[in-house]
């Protein structure tokens, strides 16, 4: 199991420093960034001053170099438009994006978990057919029109939850569906084929032989093991949906990491950005690391390597 892991390591420590690397040449893809941030008006001595103060008169390597060791110092510069440290600005808002995740997730498991298990315990049934369309409308609906639904809905017809903001738990209450909705389908989907599978197994059959009550044999025997693949499917969702809340943040106005995504891309806020996709993309590999692992260390046969 530990050449497995230190394999894993290696590679996501690959994985860590190409992103890096691409996160900061996002800042030259648009052109001279001097000019950019000098604006239009700017005369050719100011946009050379930027040019000297910020340091784009050196080769990119060495800036690139520079600017890789103060991440790793968790040191992203200032902010061109708030003017604030990157690190404090981005600390800031994580708390949101972070219990918005968390809360996606948590949704997600806890509702398409036991869809699937009742989907594979009655096959071609009403409930299949309900599961099945929750998950093909969760890959075929796109979420920022699934939060302005609910917004209309709950918001604005019914009266029952705020539209936008963060201050209580009300607030979190659509986001968290929203989000949570765009992982059921693949989590109910796993827990469906894992259930079928253990079903038919032969120590399934012999359980039920022994007098093993239906429960017992659903909750002990089958959905114990077919739940191991959903728990590191799990870990890599939530990856992904920290790196997918900039557009429920938007939409909803939560001030989280990904709504100030946003607000960095339409200001041009070109440290912010890069700083939030080296985390953004820290967290997915970070979770998809940690589903290796777990998935090495529930499987009997890479314990015993």
């Amino acid at each position: 199991m530990l050449p497995f892991i230190l394999k894993r390591l290696g590679l996501a420590l690959l994985v860590a420093f190409t992103v890096s690397f691409i996160s900061f040449s996002l800042l030259f893809l648009s052109g001279d960034p001097a000019s950019a941030l000098a604006g239009e008006t700017a005369s050719g001595e100011d946009v050379e001053a930027i040019r000297v103060l910020y340091g784009f008169d050196r080769p990119m390597l060495v800036q690139y170099g520079e600017w890789l060791f103060q991440a790793v110092q968790g040191n992203f510069g200032e902010s061109y438009y708030f003017k604030l440290p990157v690190s404090t600005l981005i600390a800031d808002r994580l708390t949101v994006t972070m219990t918005l995740g968390l809360c996606g997730i948590t949704f997600a498991l806890l509702t398409a978990v036991p869809l699937g298990v009742a989907a594979a315990v009655r096959p071609n049934s009403i409930v299949d057919r309900v599961a099945l369309f929750i998950s093909v409308a969760g890959q075929a609906m796109p979420s920022f029109w699934f939060a302005l639904i609910l917004i209309v809905v709950f918001a604005i017809q019914l009266g029952w939850l705020p539209p936008s903001g963060a201050s209580t738990w009300r607030h979190f209450v659509m986001p968290t569906i929203v989000l949570g909705y765009y992982a059921m389908p693949a989590i109910m989907r796993l827990t469906r084929a894992g259930m079928l599978e253990v079903l038919n197994s032969d120590y399934i059959r012999t359980a039920r032989a022994k007098g093993a009550g239906e429960g017992r044999v659903m909750f002990k025997h089958a959905l114990r093991n077919a739940i191991i693949p959903v728990v590191s499917l799990a870990a890599v969702q939530m990856g992904f949906m920290l790196g997918g809340s900039i557009v429920v943040e938007s939409v909803f106005a939560l001030h989280g990491a990904g709504y100030l995504a946003w607000e960095s891309i339409a200001r041009n806020d070109l440290p912010t950005v890069q700083a939030l996709i080296l985390i953004f993309s820290m967290f997915y590999i970070i979770f998809t690391f940690l589903a290796d692992v777990l998935n090495a260390w529930l499987d009997p046969r890479m314990r015993s390597s």
